[in-house]
């Protein structure tokens, strides 16, 4: 159909923010379990699947280029750009560890650390993962809505692929968790400094010490998306988003390094201004591979955050007025 809503997903991000406004150390225990189970599923993907690859499904181990009639490349060099900024939103939850500095015994040291290692564990884990099911099955023959499961039905592991199944949707669980999370954390630390308005944003909830308001909100906005996006969209326009972010925090490096030589940073870039020219680059790159409906969809958030700021952060804000 033109349009359908997934209910489901949209009750399972209100449950999301249910526990997440119940306080840090539930949201913190409840995402602990589901990640040990989602790292479980994974290396069990990883350890069956390796008994049933095939090497032959490995050639060519890039398939020759193909462009489909919407203009999209499949395959081959540009398959590999296109398809490294569509799933780049698998990598984003490593950002949501600076958000957490407050909560974090000793943020100069665990908060670097975290996110390299979790970067490192991450990119090994989808090398692996990729490699076991395009050799398992070839390329051509897996479901992409579920290439998990797929790739486990075609060789006869049914049971394993509905344990796979049921730990995906389980695993998901623990990203709403973050993503929520952080961005409330977000919000607040903007309330704070007068970007946002603090009554809505920065309103603690006197029993569970959480700003529920903020999560309540963040949770309907992601219930209504989850609910009625297409999951190609949403994710094309979460990868483009967070690229450009990314962009401009490196360029935000380059302006503060500038204008405030003499800050202190708890942590310094090093091999300035060559790392943040890199990023920028590479983050661009990747955004110059998307199609233009979702540049056109972040041209018209982007002008909405815009307008917010010039309406009414730039009057208020604490940190401008000094």
């Amino acid at each position: 159909p033109a349009f359908s809503i997934n209910l489901p997903a949209g009750l399972i991000v209100w449950v999301v923010t249910w526990v997440l406004v119940k306080g840090i150390k539930e949201s913190a225990r409840t995402n602990n379990i589901i990640v040990a189970l989602k790292v479980v599923a994974v290396l069990f993907v990883i350890a069956v699947g390796a008994f049933y690859i095939d090497a032959a499904n490995w050639e060519p181990f890039i398939p020759p280029q193909v462009t489909d009639a919407a203009g999209d490349n499949h395959y081959g060099l540009a398959g590999v750009v296109t398809a490294a900024g569509i799933v780049f939103f698998a990598f984003i939850g490593f950002d949501a560890v600076s958000t957490q500095a407050q909560e974090a015994l000793n943020p100069t040291k665990d908060i670097p650390f975290a996110i390299i290692a979790s970067l490192i564990i991450c990119t090994l884990l989808y090398i692996l993962v990729s490699l076991v099911l395009t050799g398992m099955v070839s390329y051509t023959s897996l479901d992409l809505g579920a290439p998990v499961a797929s790739a486990f039905n075609s060789v006869g592991l049914v049971w394993a692929s509905w344990l796979i199944t049921i730990a995906a949707v389980i695993g998901l669980i623990s990203v709403m968790l973050v993503m929520i999370l952080s961005q409330t954390r977000i919000f607040l630390n903007m309330a704070k400094d007068g970007l946002l308005p603090a009554k809505l944003f920065a309103a603690i909830h006197p029993v569970y010490k959480t700003p529920w308001k903020s999560t309540v909100l963040v949770g309907a906005i992601a219930s209504i998306v989850a609910a009625t996006t297409p999951i190609d969209k949403a994710t094309k326009m979460t990868s483009i988003g967070t690229l450009f972010a990314f962009a401009m925090i490196c360029g935000a490096v380059l302006v503060l390094r500038k204008k405030e030589p003499n800050l202190h940073r708890p942590y310094k870039v090093k091999f300035l201004p060559l790392v943040a020219v890199l990023g920028i680059g590479f983050n661009l790159f990747l955004m110059l591979s998307l199609d233009g409906q979702t540049w056109l969809r972040l041209l018209v958030w982007s002008l909405v955050g815009i307008a917010i700021y010039f309406l009414y952060s730039a009057r208020h804000s604490k940190l401008r007025k000094h």
